[in-house]
């Protein structure tokens, strides 16, 4: 099936044709013959760089062409900006007719710029959030795409994506679904709770081959191919043998641990084999590594990935910071960087395939159950990322085994394996009190039979019926009726002032009891270690890796603060895991507080142990936990929180102290230049617009242009 054959606009056929796409792959083609061109619902199950994006883009632009208006969920903001670039490349008209935006974070806006916008690509939280805020413009939706729909299936992320998909159904009733997924077990199912067709395939642009190495053998179950011996270790000799070969390895380690001591090895295997790095590579790595070392703050943690980057190896995890993400990506990307040593999280994230898929262990520690083998869906999303359309003529997913009895049960049990059924994971207790808060502060249910008809409407309803959650959304109804949130009058619920602002500000409604708590108990004074405590107390604000802290600078650091804080211990005799939870909680204040006193990002991880990622994460998460204890207070009156939470909220954003907010303001001084500024006697926003430009530049980190952007924006006030 053509390109130039699809009714579909001719800027996007000419688009696509400079981007040398002529021809429809098999999955794409069956896509357009069940009629997702002509509005037909879909599921379109298939393995991943089988083109599922190229069919949401051909099925966006019918809809555009018409005047209608598109929505692109993904489960992770690196999928939303990622999404965001295709789309902008190929539907954007020159013209400017058709515009593309993309959303995450801010949960607590309407986003009304949005209205403007004909395609729109966000998280799926992000959506939740509009829905809560009752953003008019998602009725006019007459597309609705759903990316990594198997998402369902997991017990963080996947409540949110039913209810979602579960409240646009009914919000935009005329709008088709377009339901992308990796190849599961139960696509049909999925279909059928939808009403929609099924399209599944296991066809790849790249031909896959799943082996086991075993006794230098890569053995497959139509033959076998040895390889040369390279190293004794077998991930590194199947690594080492694929960059010989000119390809790229990508090994999927379990644990942040051991996908940096395999990066570690493979770079040393990288330095031991002359001819796997060559000088232009050797060049390009170079330029990423200094790169880094200028953009990444300065520690042991980037000086290490540094190190192993210009032997040709590294490691990608969530701990890595931002700029750490992209530049390592970009370096693999461009194929200098040869060894990527990753986490499962890449798995489910940016497109990042390399020729040969490593995995060394396909069992994990499973708390209470011990060690378990990992899900089958999960081996063929690892195996699902072998292969590079344009670069590799097939793709190897090799996994090792130590013995005989291990080769064969690696075979029976995944390479002939079938991905397992996904099934819902809304019956939990946090997920019901939280969806059903949100379905009463929206009045998406004004009753207790409507409450249940909505969940006999979701996947899980689907599933079980509605009996198997009928007794949690009782339970969740008395949680929010005893905290004041919402109402219950003769059947009827309604939900208070606290109920709603709780729903919008995206939070767990037990985040809001805690923090009302805290509110309410008596303290001599409100300090940073008080508000961060509060925080902290907080399901919403997650614990992070960090170095073991000893039990004993835990206890000092209560005895020194205990005053301050709201909450107290609870008896570790009577309640062991509650207190050793307490106690995990203070290791967060402690990294808040260095934070917000302005401790730079290198000296918290060579002080805690905190990675740049993780940082990040419970940065974010602790600011926005603020800023909700902020409105909160506010809508309960608990007047001398209001203004502490308001100035915490901005040194959690900036990571200052409280002097140094007005400059932290402005764009582009950051929380280094801001303290410089300080230093130098630009103390207030005043001081700036009396100075000249030239005595801005003699502040180290002021360059020219950042003080003419410091006057602009100066000049911008009234």
């Amino acid at each position: 099936m053509l390109i130039t054959d699809l009714p579909i606009p001719d800027y996007l056929k000419s688009s696509l044709l400079r981007a040398g796409i002529r021809e429809l792959y098999p999955p794409q083609a069956e896509a357009i013959r069940r009629g997702v061109l002509e509005g037909k619902s879909l599921v379109l199950a298939t393995p991943t760089a089988s083109g599922k994006t190229l069919v949401a883009i051909l099925a966006s632009s019918v809809h555009l062409q018409r005047g209608g208006k598109v929505l692109y969920l993904t489960p992770l903001r690196a999928l939303t900006s990622e999404k965001l670039r295709e789309f902008k490349a190929l539907l954007a008209s020159e013209d400017g007719r058709i515009r593309v935006a993309a959303t995450s974070g801010d949960y607590d806006s309407e986003d009304r710029w949005l209205a403007d916008y004909d395609v729109i690509v966000c998280t799926n939280e992000k959506a939740d959030s509009l829905l809560r805020h009752g953003a008019e413009w998602m009725r006019d939706l007459s597309l609705i795409i759903v990316d990594e729909v198997h998402v369902i299936g997991e017990p963080d992320r996947g409540p949110t994506l039913e209810v979602v998909v579960t409240r646009l159904r009914e919000m935009a009733p005329k709008a088709q679904f377009l339901l992308l997924s990796a190849t599961i077990r139960n696509a049909e199912e999925l279909a059928e709770w939808l009403g929609c067709d099924c399209v599944t395939s296991e066809w790849r642009p790249v031909p896959l081959r799943e082996a086991v190495y075993f006794d230098g053998k890569l053995e497959f179950n139509n033959g076998s191919l040895r390889l040369e011996s390279y190293e004794p270790d077998p991930v590194l000799n199947v690594a080492i043998w694929t960059v010989m070969e000119g390809g790229q390895a990508l090994i999927f380690a379990l644990s942040r641990r051991k996908a940096e001591a395999f990066a570690e090895k493979a770079a040393a295997a990288l330095s031991r084999h002359a001819g796997c790095i060559g000088y232009e590579d050797a060049e390009m790595l170079r330029k990423f590594a200094e790169e880094m070392m200028g953009e990444a703050e300065r520690s042991s943690f980037t000086e290490r990935l540094v190190g192993l980057m210009v032997r040709g190896s590294a490691f990608h995890h969530a701990g890595l910071g931002y700029r750490h993400r992209q530049i390592v990506e970009e370096a693999f990307r461009s194929r200098c960087l040869k060894i990527l040593c990753a986490t499962p999280t890449l798995a489910a994230g940016v497109n990042l395939p390399a020729r040969t898929v490593i995995i060394p262990e396909l069992w994990r520690y499973e708390p209470v159950y011990g060690m378990q083998y990992i899900p089958v869906m999960e081996y063929k999303q690892f195996s699902g990322r072998a292969g590079r359309p344009g670069y590799d003529e097939v793709g190897y997913a090799v996994s090792i085994a130590k013995k005989e009895a291990e080769r064969e049960m690696l075979f029976s049990r995944y390479i002939m394996g079938v991905p397992e059924k996904i099934y819902s994971r809304l019956s939990s207790e946090r997920h019901v009190r939280i969806q059903t808060l949100a379905l009463i502060a929206t009045r998406a249910a004004e009753s207790v039979k409507e409450l249940l008809r909505f969940f006999e409407r979701t996947f899980f309803g689907y599933q079980y019926g509605v009996v198997g959650v009928k007794d949690k959304i009782v339970r969740a109804l008395d949680f929010l009726e005893r905290h004041g949130m919402v109402e219950v009058v003769d059947g009827a619920l309604s939900a208070t002032r606290l109920g709603r602002r709780v729903s919008e500000l995206y939070v767990d409604p037990l985040t809001a009891v805690r923090l009302i708590g805290a509110m309410r108990a008596e303290v001599k004074e409100i300090t940073d270690v008080t508000l961060l405590q509060m925080l902290c107390m907080t399901p919403d604000v997650p614990l992070i890796p960090m170095a073991r802290i000893p039990l004993e600078r835990l206890a000092s650091y209560y005895e020194k603060h205990k005053d301050e804080m709201l909450v107290r211990p609870p008896d570790p005799e009577e309640e062991p895991e509650a207190y050793e939870a307490y106690l995990e909680s203070l290791k967060n204040v402690m990294v808040l507080e260095a934070w917000v006193n302005e401790v730079s990002e290198g000296e918290i991880y060579e002080r805690l142990g905190v990675e740049p990622g993780d940082l990040a994460a419970l940065r974010e998460r602790a600011e926005w936990v603020c800023y909700s204890a902020h409105q909160i207070a506010n809508v309960i009156k608990a007047v001398e929180f209001i203004s502490p939470l308001r100035v915490m909220t901005e040194r959690l954003r900036h990571g200052i102290k409280e002097e140094l907010i007005p400059l932290a303001r402005l764009e582009g001084i950051g929380r280094v230049r801001a303290r410089a500024l300080y230093s130098k006697g630009f103390k207030s926003l005043e001081d700036l617009k009396r100075a000249s430009v030239g005595e801005l530049m003699s502040v180290p980190g002021i360059g020219p242009q950042i003080a003419h952007r410091i006057k602009e924006q100066l000049d911008e006030r009234p």
